[in-house]
């Protein structure tokens, strides 16, 4: 930082209920409604907030935070590392200067949940016909897709045992 600078930071959430923010408050303890800051509609909204601002600060998805094609922070955005140890510093560690960098930490585990999070699929009752072929496909040839759209892929216990629960 510049210890010169004695402006107070403009702090950006989400106005939308989303997955993004109820995850951060609880990473944080606390509900989305309790998350204080200027309110901006979307992902996309909130980067450009925070990009155009340079007292600017907020949250976003990986999938924004990094540019899709070079896996780098978004031109004009810095993704900070957070103290995820809790040893009261922002380790080098903990600094993930691209999306595979990110996506490697979920994987191991050193990045934790939350602010990481599961998204889940749900049926109408047990799935069967081209529902139960898409499930299928999701947990086989899917999960090759899945870290180019910003994703964890699934470890192959998981696959196997979610595969089980189609049958």
């Amino acid at each position: 930082g510049q210890p010169d600078v004695t402006d107070p930071i403009h702090v950006y959430t989400r106005s939308d209920a989303a997955g993004a923010p109820a995850t951060w408050a609880e990473y944080l303890g606390k509900k989305q409604e309790d998350l204080l800051g200027v309110g901006v509609y979307g992902d996309p909204g909130l980067l450009d907030a925070v990009i155009k601002d340079p007292l600017g600060i907020g949250y976003n998805n990986l999938n924004y935070a990094f540019d899709m094609d070079s896996g780098l922070p978004v031109a004009g955005a810095w993704v900070p590392p957070l103290d995820v140890n809790e040893n009261g510093r922002a380790d080098a560690a903990e600094l993930y200067d691209s999306k595979e960098q990110a996506i490697q930490a979920v994987l191991d585990g050193t990045y934790p949940s939350p602010p990481a999070r599961e998204l889940n699929l749900v049926t109408n009752g047990q799935p069967t016909g081209l529902v139960q072929v898409f499930l299928t496909w999701i947990l086989n040839d899917g999960q090759a897709y899945l870290e180019e759209s910003g994703y964890v892929a699934l470890s192959a216990e998981r696959v196997t045992a979610e595969l089980q629960k189609l049958d």
